[in-house]
């Protein structure tokens, strides 16, 4: 099948959420990408909150946090480009140490991991000599090393109950620390951070959608704040909120997230309506099918973590997948 054909094909999956004309300005970079991919043996890694020409367009592997830290184990690529920010390439690089990791723009940060530092955590076991620390895969692999064991939206309140222990420390995502504290009787600390997107949700918005969307089903990520989540019929991971939608069939859904989730996945729920409340993550949009274009064609952005810092990072990671 030659490139042109490959994109043609591409566009039969976003023709509901990518309009004809916007496509065709896409095309130039989609065939370039796909070719690349084959010359370099490379894969792209990308999250749920990338736009749908990446999603849906020249993604090989697609999910969370978590499905993406699953998955990067098992790439049998020379290359990995990861569409999403700087800490999931960190962690795909933490899995996959041998092979060359890409991110297009070193600007794709996370307002979460920059909300703490190994020297945070330092003085977080000062104060609670003993207690473990579950840090949330939106950090630094710094930040993981100085930790007992990683979680994600996904798998928080699997990983607290796991370790057996009355009490945990869980940083940086103050919100999902205290949404999952309602869910167990073992003890949560958390730390100030939080996500600048999900922050800005709040339970006067989910009432409004309910006044303005009559027999709306209302789904939250857990780094909303609790009382949005309260409010929610429904909260969960980007995955399992994914699932949600196919399982249940709600006829009219908000998903409490970032835009681009409700476009990837309308595309395959064409008897759903999704309502969009849209906050964007500034992060997320600066990846695009240019700069992929760009980092396969130059190599450029190649993310490398200090040998040490990978070796306590990855321990942390891979306690978690175990779990």
């Amino acid at each position: 099948m030659n490139t042109a054909v490959s994109a043609a094909s591409l566009y039969n999956r976003v023709s509901r959420v990518i309009p004809k004309a916007e496509w065709m300005s896409f095309e130039e970079d989609v065939e370039a990408i796909l070719e690349l991919k084959r010359k370099r043996n490379a894969v792209i890694l990308a999250h749920n909150y990338q736009t749908p020409e990446i999603f849906h367009g020249v993604a090989d592997i697609v999910g969370d946090s978590l499905a993406l830290a699953r998955k990067a184990i098992d790439v049998d690529a020379d290359v990995i480009v990861l569409a999403g920010v700087h800490f999931m390439a960190e962690t795909a690089k933490l899995l996959n140490p041998k092979k060359t990791v890409l991110i297009p723009d070193t600007g794709a940060g996370c307002s979460l991991a920059d909300s703490i530092t190994p020297e945070d955590v330092a003085l977080l076991r000062k104060a609670y000599p003993g207690v473990p620390v579950i840090t949330y895969v939106n950090t630094s692999a710094a930040v993981k090393a100085v930790s007992d064991i990683c979680c994600t939206s996904g798998n928080a309140k699997q990983i607290v109950e796991a370790l057996g222990v009355p009490r945990v420390l869980m940083i940086p995502d103050e919100y999902l620390a205290r949404n999952v504290a309602k869910e167990t009787n073992v003890e949560i600390i958390a730390w100030h951070g939080h996500c600048e997107v999900h922050e800005l949700f709040s339970a006067e918005d989910v009432r409004q959608l309910r006044e303005n969307h009559p027999g709306v089903t209302v789904l939250a990520h857990p780094e909303c704040p609790p009382d949005v989540v309260a409010e929610a019929d429904f909260a969960g991971s980007t995955a399992v909120m994914s699932d949600y939608v196919g399982e249940k069939k709600p006829a009219r859904v908000v998903l409490l997230t970032e835009c681009s989730m409700s476009d990837n996945v309308a595309v395959h729920h064409p008897d759903v309506e999704f309502i969009r409340p849209c906050n964007l993550c500034p992060h997320m949009k600066r990846i695009t099918l240019r700069n992929i274009r760009t980092a396969l064609e130059e190599n450029q952005h190649e993310v490398v973590v200090d040998a040490n810092v990978a070796v306590a990072a990855r321990r942390a990671v891979e306690r978690m997948l175990a779990i």
